[in-house]
């Protein structure tokens, strides 16, 4: 994929646009809980004042109505939170559609959420036209909105002068790029959650492409009914049987395998108290809930790993927020950890158990984009990048 890229330009002097991601929680106070994004924003923003732009920065926050800004979702935190980080005043502007403000080179502006503007969700022409009169640049560094068409990801990307990626947006698509398009082989996928019918295209896609495709949680329950196993009480869609298989079959046609358990971790609940059993795949009994690998499984997929070439990561194989049923993600965590593949995760599920088994170093690109990223690995065209993509010759 190519598209330009904002550390190639001259940005002195000039008027900037970044769109960048800065949908962070909040608690009831309006307070921020998590600044992740907003911190990942910075090194964008920053080379710009650094090289003398005058900046301007936008993003949605929350689900708004358009046409108004209630109290839940004005960015005005998150001006206050993004000055702290740059050590500067950020000033935040309502009604800017039209202009009507000034920003020096060297200051940054924060313009008020975005999904407030009429015409945002749907892409309106006019509405990207206008924004894109306020800038020399535009630079679209949210990535995890990247699979939406909308005026600040993709309409204005027509119109303005010149349309670049920021440096997370650069960094995603050349960490996506290695993984799917040029890999170092064996290439791994692992693919958890709860629902094969969710993700069926995400392992149809992967089915012609990996070499290994690891399943877990209910998607792997499925799995192994279409190998005619026993799950019990398990979480699994029955009614998927024959994609799986399909997946199955894919995958053997080109020697390639889908390695299910072989013994897994069961209980008669889901909760903290739940008494875990391990067992083998055919010793499940009638009223037994899957819950995660057991450990000869695990080491399997250990094994895998540490004679993988590149992996991509998205989904738990266990229900890991309770210790009991933890022993398989966090046996596949650290051997990602400990890999010398190229490894790139993403996914909410799996942020969580980064964060948990604390592997955040260790893991060659961790994806911001969730929706996106699993757009991407579906092999789908991500509106915001194929906007950037038409603007590379200009």
């Amino acid at each position: 994929m190519q598209v330009k890229k904002l550390a190639d330009l001259d940005v002195r002097g000039k008027k900037v646009f970044i769109r960048a991601d800065l949908n962070v929680p909040q608690d009831e106070a309006g307070n921020i809980t998590e600044d992740t994004r907003i911190r990942a924003s910075i090194p964008s923003i920053q080379y710009c004042l650094d090289n003398g732009a005058a900046v301007m920065v936008t993003s949605h926050l929350g689900r708004p109505t358009e046409g108004t800004v209630g109290p839940d979702d004005t960015l005005a935190p998150v001006a206050v939170r993004l000055g702290q980080l740059l050590n500067k005043p950020v000033k935040l502007v309502s009604d800017w559609v039209d202009g009507g403000f000034t920003v020096e080179p060297g200051q940054v502006v924060l313009l008020e959420n975005c999904r407030c503007n009429k015409g945002e969700k749907k892409d309106n022409e006019e509405l990207a036209k206008k924004m894109a009169a306020l800038c020399d640049i535009y630079v679209n560094d949210a990535f995890g909105t990247a699979h939406r068409a909308e005026a600040t990801t993709h309409g204005i990307a027509r119109f303005a002068p010149v349309a670049c990626a920021g440096m997370l947006m650069g960094a995603e698509i050349d960490a996506l790029s290695k993984a799917l398009h040029e890999p170092k082989r064996p290439l791994v996928a692992i693919v958890g959650g709860a629902k094969v019918s969710t993700k069926l295209t995400i392992l149809k896609t992967l089915a012609d492409k990996v070499d290994q495709l690891i399943v877990g949680g209910g998607i792997a329950n499925t799995f192994l009914l279409a190998a005619g196993k026993r799950i019990g009480e398990s979480l699994a869609e029955p009614e998927m049987v024959r994609e799986a298989q399909q997946v199955m079959d894919i995958m053997k046609a080109r020697g390639a395998e889908v390695p299910l358990p072989v013994d897994v971790v069961v209980a008669d609940e889901v909760s903290a108290l739940a008494r875990a059993n391990r067992i083998s795949v055919d010793e499940v009994g009638p009223h037994d809930r899957i819950l995660d690998f057991g450990p000869k499984s695990s080491a399997k997929l250990a094994d895998i790993i540490a004679h993988a070439g590149t992996i991509v990561w998205n989904g738990p194989v266990g229900v890991f927020e309770h210790a009991q049923f933890a022993g398989g993600t966090k046996m596949m965590a650290s051997a990602i950890a400990h890999s010398e593949a190229f490894s790139i995760a993403g996914g909410g599920d799996t942020l969580a158990a980064i964060a948990k088994f604390h592997i955040a170093d260790d893991v060659g690109y961790i994806s911001t984009g969730g929706g996106a990223f699993l757009e991407f690995l579906e092999g789908k065209t991500l509106p915001a990048i194929a906007a950037l993509e038409a603007r590379f010759q200009d």
